[in-house]
């Protein structure tokens, strides 16, 4: 098929990945035999609107690549496990712990006062999926390097504490930190795994040294 992967199209029926252009979708349904000029109309109409269904769409111009389908997965993940050697996760951050978090990147990676503020918003909207109507298990293992860094003030570092104990005490939330006392193995980027039901595999996201992030559902790299 011409430009998409077998792997890409198998990952797509999985619902693990999306097409992001409406070209795309056409080449598959003309190699599926669709070629009713009223049936493609229609199914790339969804398509499109689809793109923008998401709660996380109003954040589009601010989000990363690839930030949307993290966002996507995430909200229809039932249990998530993650690994956070340097910060607080994201999930568990107060407006103020993330404020501070993006001000620290702002002059580095030029990011404009927009994006930070789209960002912490998008952030403690994103933290409805813990306290939400049949709420998504969060499982999260903090290095204690990431308590023992400060962000912001003393002032800031206390309120995150509150928070860490307030979301420690939910039926659907377990908190651990790795002592810096501790020898053994810490990888040295966060990595979040999601998990759906039986119909869709295991995605694992990781960050990586030159600040990009990947999605994959491989077993190896879950």
């Amino acid at each position: 098929m011409d430009g998409i992967s077998t792997t890409r199209l198998y990952r797509v029926e999985r619902g693990t990945s999306a097409f992001r252009r409406s070209v795309d979708l056409v080449a598959v349904l003309n190699a599926y035999g669709v070629t009713d000029k009223n049936d493609i109309d229609f199914l790339v109409s969804i398509h499109r609107d689809s793109l923008n269904r998401g709660w996380w769409s109003t954040y589009a111009r601010t989000m990363p690549s690839g930030m949307a389908m993290y966002i996507g997965l995430e909200d229809g993940a039932k249990a998530i496990r993650a690994w956070q050697p340097d910060v607080v996760l994201g999930l568990f951050q107060t407006e103020e712990y993330a404020r501070a978090v993006f001000e620290v990147g702002k002059p580095v990676e030029e990011r404009t006062t927009e994006f930070v503020k789209k960002g912490i918003r998008l952030r403690m909207e994103r933290q409805e999926i813990i306290i939400r109507d049949n709420p998504v298990e969060v499982r999260a293992i903090l290095d204690e390097a990431a308590l023992r860094r400060v962000m912001g003030s003393s002032q800031v570092m206390r309120g995150q504490m509150d928070r860490l104990c307030e979301l420690a005490a939910l039926d659907n939330v377990t908190i651990q930190i790795l002592p810096l006392a501790n020898p053994t193995y810490r990888h040295p980027f966060d990595f979040t795994l999601m998990e759906f039901d039986d119909r869709i595999p295991t995605v694992v996201q990781m960050d990586t040294v030159d600040g990009t992030s990947t999605l994959s559902d491989k077993d190896t790299e879950v």
